[in-house]
């Protein structure tokens, strides 16, 4: 059957969790997320801060607002060794926590949404007067992806829709094993 890969989120149906607010950079003022979910890689300095918006247990893999993903130092080292070239780590402060966390920026992109196994898809139209979106991913509802596309890459967000983040099986057993806390998957 071959590789098989999941949509990695934030479990919000995590007991008593945290919930986490909007980044700072560190000049104090708030970061804009678009740069940390393009796929790419970014450069920020400094560390980053990060208030807790609802106070709860603190877990290994969380989003802060926007969906930006935020990981404990163990759960980095996990995707450090298993996917280096595809990962970027910046250090962020999180209020009330002495514990190390980092923000992960997944920079690699992947062309490998099967349109067709996926459940539906949409794309911008000329007559959604958007012109620098047209012929571009609108929604994705079941994305499914083409693991013939993707290759080696152990994580990755899928070009045009790089709002998911998409591990392989080896990171989601390597995230399981860590016993990781806060993490969801979905095979896609």
């Amino acid at each position: 059957m071959g590789i098989r890969y999941y949509k990695l989120t934030d479990d919000i149906a995590h007991p008593d969790r945290w919930e986490l607010g909007k980044l700072h950079d560190s000049r104090g003022e708030e970061l804009w997320p678009a740069p940390l979910m393009r796929g790419e890689p970014t450069h920020l300095e400094g560390r980053m801060t990060l208030p807790v918006k609802r106070v709860g247990a603190a877990l290994d893999f969380s989003h802060a607002a926007f969906g930006i993903p935020i990981v404990h130092v163990r759960i980095a080292e996990c995707f450090m060794h298993l996917a280096t070239d595809c990962v970027q780590f910046f250090p962020v402060d999180i209020e009330g926590h002495a514990e190390q966390y980092l923000l992960l920026n997944v920079s690699r992109t992947v062309k490998c949404i099967d349109d067709h196994a996926s459940e539906e898809v949409r794309y911008w139209r000329p007559e959604d007067e958007r012109p620098e979106k047209t012929g571009q991913y609108r929604a994705v509802y079941g994305m499914r992806l083409d693991p013939a596309k993707v290759g080696e890459v152990k994580i990755f967000r899928p070009w045009g829709w790089t709002v998911a983040l998409i591990v392989s099986e080896e990171v989601k057993q390597a995230l399981e094993d860590l016993k990781a806390t806060g993490v969801n998957f979905k095979e896609v």
